[in-house]
């Protein structure tokens, strides 16, 4: 049995790159034997990347997340044109829009996230979306942009009937979640994952962040991630075996891997 973290911020882990790679150990102990990394700022990529390029079943994703609407910096469409040849880059992101945070002003985020969009389909990549109180606008650009290798909602944080808009809508879109759904009062993640497709879910750790509910009060690491799976499994009541089995299905397929655990 085998798990796949779709979502994990290993270079906040710690500074120490051997603690990283211990942390990397402890995953794949744990059964977690793929992680896509995502960088912290876009500057930050080409220095995890280089430290976790040789550690097997670490993928990355690349891209300019909406707190870095303000200053980007004048190259980051050549970083991400060029990151993306790399070998184990999987995906554009995280790219979205966050009215919450309120970086910068919406028009910029909008502008980013746009471009972001148009350049995942020009480089054939999936984009991974962060989304804070912005899903009516992120559905309405997606509609019309959502690149040909679809889009992955991390951390998903809307309700059952947004996800139903997006899927008959027909979007190629897949709904990842994270250490809250198993919180008690998540009860509009308890009802999306009930009643959406089970081949379009994944699970992800958000590492360092969104600690599942039986390691409340540490930092989440990647190989928490089977605490989610359990109560996932528990939830849409299938053997936990076939839920991994189904999960790393779906995250292999978005992210255009091959389902063995080479690579």
């Amino acid at each position: 049995m085998h798990f796949f973290d779709t979502h994990a911020h290993i270079g906040l882990l710690f500074d120490d790159p051997i603690k990283q790679y211990r942390a990397i150990k402890e995953a794949e102990l744990a059964g977690v034997t793929r992680i896509v990394s995502i960088n912290n700022s876009l500057h930050d990529f080409k220095k995890e990347y280089v430290l976790l390029k040789t550690k097997k079943g670490v993928f990355h994703a690349v891209g300019v997340s909406p707190a870095e609407v303000v200053a980007p910096g004048d190259d980051w469409r050549n970083i991400i044109e060029e990151s993306v040849k790399l070998p184990k880059v999987v995906a554009i992101g995280e790219t979205g829009l966050d009215y919450e945070k309120q970086y910068g002003d919406k028009r910029s985020q909008i502008e980013l996230f746009i471009s972001q969009l148009e350049m995942a389909q020009s480089l054939d990549k999936p984009v991974i979306i962060h989304n804070r109180g912005a899903g009516k606008d992120i559905y309405e650009i997606l509609r019309d942009r959502i690149p040909p290798k679809g889009a992955v909602f991390h951390c998903y944080s809307e309700n059952a009937a947004y996800a139903a808009q997006c899927l008959d809508a027909g979007l190629d879109v897949y709904f990842s979640f994270a250490g809250n759904l198993t919180y008690r009062n998540a009860q509009n993640l308890h009802e999306t994952v009930l009643n959406i497709p089970i081949d379009r879910i994944l699970i992800e750790t958000e590492s360092p962040f969104m600690v599942p509910a039986k390691y409340r009060g540490k930092r989440t690491m990647p190989s928490f991630l089977p605490a989610t799976a359990e109560f996932l499994a528990q939830m849409v009541q299938m053997d936990l075996e076939a839920l991994s089995a189904q999960l790393w299905t779906n995250s292999c397929r978005i992210f255009g891997l091959s389902e063995s655990e080479e690579g």
